[in-house]
This record gives structure tokens, C-alpha cells and sequence, in this order.
């Protein structure tokens, strides 16, 4: 199977990033989003993702130029019906999904194959709702998508070989590291992350250590680059919680459990650093 156009169903933070690393890579991409607004939205991101690149010089202008000329947005799911490769990163939710899916694979040719970018829910209850199962997997990247290096393959029992080893040589062309992970909730790297968060947050949560001394704690300790919390303000508090909610409903276990503290602050509003405030406080004056 080889790729020549990608399609991407969503233009936010995840489907904008990976749209951009697509057209970088020397594919025709197609952005799908579900009104115009946000279609603006996700090209005015993505051409500032675009304008960035320049000026850090990772970037030449005639190679963001080309690029852009790979790009384009629509609000038409049939736009995507001559795609090879469609790729979803829509909002986290699996009858979203699956409806989405089950239309485009009446649109798309018998050959095409589709992946979710979904860092939780089940890739093979999201291939049920098409007729091609066998060419359904995992794509799951890492935010922000243009930097970090790696990618999750994820293969169900139903995907073939030939689909696992198409969709691993893309990403590989996309200057990405894949790792091949089978289909459990959470596959590798949430598997092993959310736990760990949670467990954070129940430290605090119990009075074990301030905020700053277990982030440091981690920091110094272990050799991480960013403290629990600190990560959990920038994944998103509201993120992870939906994301812990389902890995539980998955296993029923209580390392996967979301604690008090966590739903609460939710409840509350306070997500992160995109709303200016969750474990931390950001913007002026904090």
C-alpha cells in the first residue's frame, strides 16, 4: 500500500499538528472540520505553526510555502473520498467516532485506510463501525505533534500486517519514532503515565508534600524534565480526568481510578495552563 493523500478529520491542536507534519513531508493533505469557523480556526493555527518554524530556521520560506500549497482546509466530509490515509483526532468521544467513520467509509475507496489518534478509547470498537476492519489502526501522536518524536502504531486483531507495516512506515517518513502497541486502553504510554499522575495528585491530595517539593522531588529524584503537576497543568487537568475515566471503566482498577482532588478541580474549572490555572497559576502577574 503506498500513500499519496492524507486526509486529517479535525483541525485542532492534535489534527492541525498532524496535518502540518503531513504537508512538511511532501503529502497532499485535506483538513476536515465540521464548520467554518472553526476551518478558520485550524489554518490560522497552523499557518502560525507554519510562521514559527521560520523564524526558529527550522524552516526555509520556500519549504513553509510548498507546504501550505499541500494544505487544504474544508467543512465537506467528501473531500476526503480520494484519501489514502485519513487520520482522526477529533474529540474524545466514541460514538463521535464511530459515526464519523462509518460515513467516510462509505465515501472512501475500498483501499483507503483509517486510523485514530485517540490516546484512549478502543481502536477496535471504533473498526466495528466500518467495513474494514483490516484496515484500521492506531495512529496515536504526542503533543505538540510538529516536536515530539514519537508515535503509537496500534494494531487490533483484526488489523492486517500489511496495514500495521503501511502505517509504521508513514509515520517513519514523517521523521517520527514508531512503537508498535496492541490495542488496550491507554496502550504503552498512558498505560504506564496516568497511574503515575494520579498517584501524584493523591500525594498531595493526602499531604505527603507540597505541590513544589513533589514536582521537584520527581524533577531531581528520577531525572524528569517537568514535576507531575506541572505536566498534568500542560496535558490538562479536564484531559487526563476523561482519559483516567475511561482506562478505569477499561480495567476497574484503582490505579486508574480519578481521585477527589483531581474531579473537583475539574468541576471548578481550573484545567491547566489553558485556563490559566490548575495545580499552578499562569499568566500575568503569577
Amino acid at each position: 500500500m503506498s500513500i499519496h493523500r492524507v486526509g486529517v478529520l479535525g483541525a485542532g491542536l492534535m489534527g492541525a499538528g498532524i496535518a502540518e507534519i503531513a504537508a512538511k513531508a511532501g503529502y497532499d493533505t485535506r483538513i476536515r472540520e465540521v464548520t467554518e469557523d472553526l476551518a478558520g480556526k485550524g489554518l490560522r493555527r497552523l499557518e502560525g505553526s507554519l510562521a514559527r518554524a521560520v523564524e526558529k530556521k527550522k524552516l526555509s520560506p520556500e519549504e513553509r510555502d510548498a507546504a501550505r500549497g499541500r494544505l487544504r482546509v474544508t467543512t465537506r466530509l467528501e473531500d476526503l473520498a480520494d484519501c489514502d490515509l485519513v487520520i482522526e483526532a477529533i474529540i474524545e468521544n466514541l460514538e463521535a467516532k464511530k459515526e464519523t467513520f462509518r460515513a467516510l467509509d462509505g465515501l472512501c475507496g475500498a483501499q483507503a485506510i483509517f486510523c485514530s489518534n485517540t490516546s484512549s478509547l478502543t481502536i477496535t470498537e471504533m473498526s466495528a463501525a466500518t467495513a474494514r476492519p483490516d484496515r484500521f489502526a492506531g495512529l496515536h501522536f504526542f503533543n505538540p505533534v510538529p516536536i515530539m518524536k514519537l508515535v503509537e502504531v496500534v494494531r487490533t486483531i483484526a488489523t492486517s500486517p500489511e496495514t500495521v507495516a503501511t502505517v509504521t512506515e508513514f509515520a517513519r517518513s514523517l521523521g517520527k519514532e514508531p512503537i508498535l502497541a496492541n490495542d488496550n486502553s491507554g496502550f504503552i504510554v498512558n498505560r504506564l503515565l496516568v497511574p503515575y499522575l494520579l498517584d501524584a495528585v493523591r500525594a498531595l491530595e493526602e499531604g505527603v508534600g507540597t505541590r513544589e517539593d513533589i514536582d521537584r522531588g520527581m524533577e531531581l529524584g528520577c531525572g524528569h524534565p517537568m514535576g507531575p503537576l506541572r505536566l498534568l497543568d500542560f496535558v490538562g487537568l479536564d484531559t487526563t480526568y476523561a482519559i483516567a475515566e475511561i482506562m478505569f471503566q477499561e480495567y476497574r482498577e484503582k490505579r486508574f481510578a480519578p481521585p477527589p482532588l483531581l474531579k473537583r478541580m475539574v468541576m471548578a474549572g481550573r484545567y491547566g495552563k489553558k485556563s490559566g490555572r490548575g495545580f499552578y497559576e499562569y499568566g500575568e502577574g503569577s
